[in-house]
């Protein structure tokens, strides 16, 4: 399968869930003094489908991302790497 078409193929639930949960964590981690951050886990709290999984990763800064893959499983890890 092309990188193409797997970045728009959800991956399993488990997987999902696990970078779903970590990023809601890093948002929840931030100052909402603005709202900022409940939009941000308002945009995170999706269903696994389409493209939504990396919809959820690609929201966040380098320096967030990496906190992300220090959080996840290499399962996890995997299967973001194999999309990008």
């Amino acid at each position: 399968m092309s990188k193409e078409k797997l970045y728009y193929t959800p991956p399993t639930d488990e997987v999902f869930n696990d970078v779903k949960n970590n990023a809601l964590s890093i948002w929840g981690s931030y100052d909402n003094t603005f709202g900022y951050v409940d939009e941000k886990k308002e945009r995170t709290n999706i269903e696994n489908v389409g493209d939504n999984f990396m919809f959820i990763v690609v929201q966040f800064d380098l320096h967030n991302r990496s906190k992300l893959f220090k959080m996840i499983k290499e399962e996890s890890k995997n299967e973001i790497l194999k999309r990008l």
